[in-house]
């Protein structure tokens, strides 16, 4: 089953008719940047990109329309494989200068959530995914300063993770190092009655047939 089997129909933001519009504006895409057309024109930024979506020149055609909305009627589906070429460029672009750029401006805003673990006191987080091949898994939120991942908010949780792929967070923090947290110092201690608990009474019981046996 595809992860992207619903189709939400939201209107483009006024003044804006374009097809980058239109899908930037739907309910649930706040982590996605908007790629220039002009990034999107250099077919030097798309080599190899045509392998890997079916109907690529009809889906390039329609992310660069800029009177989509005007040709088409915004609720109809405009093709997944438009959504699944924007989201394979996407990830190529947040790995450049203007991309994290882009992307830390949403970062330093908390666009992109906070981190769930207690000991991080809101960290800003970042996306990730594990593939970079469309359809394979859905975006993750990584912590720069736990270094984990954890699922993003229900609202964001139906993006691909290829639109953002598992190097992002890394290059954007070696291009950033000054935005880089230090590591929480903090760590939950398990307590009875005010007393620590050791390490034993944390394990797991064996299994009754293993030991018998």
């Amino acid at each position: 089953m595809s992860f992207h089997s619903a189709n939400r129909i939201h209107a483009p933001p006024v003044g804006d008719d374009s097809w980058l519009g239109w899908f930037l504006s739907r309910a649930g895409n706040e982590f996605l940047c908007r790629v220039p057309l002009d990034y999107m024109e250099d077919h030097f930024n798309l080599i190899r990109l045509d392998k890997a979506v079916t109907n690529y020149a009809e889906a390039l055609r329609d992310i660069l329309d800029k009177k989509y909305c005007l040709r088409k009627w915004v609720g109809e589906d405009s093709g997944i494989e438009s959504e699944w070429l924007y989201g394979l460029i996407h990830a190529r672009y947040i790995l450049t200068p203007a991309g994290i750029e882009a992307m830390r401006i949403k970062f330093e805003h908390g666009a992109f959530g906070i981190c769930p673990r207690v000991y991080c006191h809101g960290q800003h987080v970042l996306p990730i995914g594990s593939s970079y091949t469309y359809d394979k898994s859905l975006v993750n939120i990584y912590c720069p300063r736990c270094q984990d991942i954890f699922e993003p908010a229900q609202e964001n949780a139906t993006l691909d993770g290829c639109m953002f792929g598992p190097s992002f967070p890394h290059m954007f923090f070696m291009q950033l190092p000054e935005l880089r947290p230090q590591p929480s110092q903090d760590k939950y201690v398990p307590r009875l009655y005010g007393f620590q608990l050791h390490e034993s009474a944390l394990k797991p019981q064996p299994d009754k047939a293993d030991a018998e046996s």
